[in-house]
């Protein structure tokens, strides 16, 4: 299998997602140096194609009988389960890895994400809060960031002496609402095969109409959260979160008369996190 199989497999673009907010995480944490921001990098990228592989692991028999995912790597026989355990093996080592070069706290504490991952396909199965849960997953990536550039001066006091409060808290719980509310609007596709496999996503279990008032919920209480973070205490910063907030509901509003709704939305959520970590390093 070459590069490219695997990339598609892990849904590469998807990285785009939490990237800037792991930028956003070691800025915040202060003035980190091109070698911390080298072994964050690897590490978010191994947690990335862990937490993917694990739910393609895990979800497999789930994806089989969905149209929409039935041709997906392990689904179609395409790749054998054998692989995709190996690239587990790769991803974990690349976090682990990038934890270690960072500090013995954020080695110490690379179990969580991991747990996080494990978990999430399960939700699905039984609650409809699933949605929250992938985005606390992603939530972690800023805090992950912080404690890979703080741990190395503060310690375990980085955690026991709240050190992630406020800022990290606010923004990793901000990212939390953002991905729901892309979550919530993602399972729209898949609404009939979740109803007939027993998947209790939000779209399945309350409707297409409660589910675009959640998700325009979500997407106010993301910039709430932001708002309240404000790491830099200026208007760039909360400016670019109220800009993108708007932007997303539009969006959301507007999905019955935008020819591809999820392509648009999920570039407008790929762009809403760059643009706040814009609006955070031009202050």
């Amino acid at each position: 299998m070459g590069m490219r199989e695997i990339l598609e497999f892990v849904k590469i673009e998807h990285t785009l997602f939490s990237l800037p907010f792991v930028f956003i995480g070691a800025w915040v944490a202060g003035d980190p140096t091109t070698i911390q921001l080298v072994w964050i990098l690897v590490a978010a990228i191994g947690a990335r194609g862990l937490a993917m592989a694990l739910n393609r692991i895990i979800d497999r028999d789930i994806d089989s009988m969905n149209p929409r995912t039935s041709e997906r790597h392990l689904a179609s026989g395409a790749m054998s389960l054998n692989t995709a355990w190996t690239l587990c093996a790769v991803f974990l080592a690349m976090l682990l890895i990038g934890a270690w070069q960072l500090n013995t706290v954020a080695l110490a504490m690379s179990w969580l994400p991991v747990l996080f991952f494990v978990i999430y396909p399960y939700t699905k199965r039984i609650t409809w809060a699933c949605h929250l849960w992938l985005g606390l997953c992603l939530g972690l990536a800023p805090a992950g960031a912080w404690l890979g550039i703080v741990g190395s001066d503060l310690g375990w006091a980085a955690i026991t002496e709240y050190h992630w409060y406020p800022a990290i808290f606010w923004i990793s719980l901000g990212v939390m609402f953002w991905i729901a509310a892309f979550d919530l609007n993602y399972a729209l596709m898949d609404v009939d095969s979740d109803r007939q496999q027993g998947i209790q996503s939000f779209p399945a279990r309350f409707g297409e109409h409660h589910t675009l008032r959640t998700s325009v919920q979500f997407s106010l209480l993301w910039f709430a959260c932001f708002a309240i973070a404000d790491p830099i205490d200026g208007i760039t910063f909360l400016g670019a979160a109220l800009l993108m907030s708007l932007i997303n509901i539009g969006v959301i509003l507007r999905q019955k008369s935008i020819a591809d709704f999820q392509k648009t939305f999920f570039y407008t959520s790929v762009v809403t996190g760059w643009v706040l970590l814009g609006g955070l390093m031009v202050a």
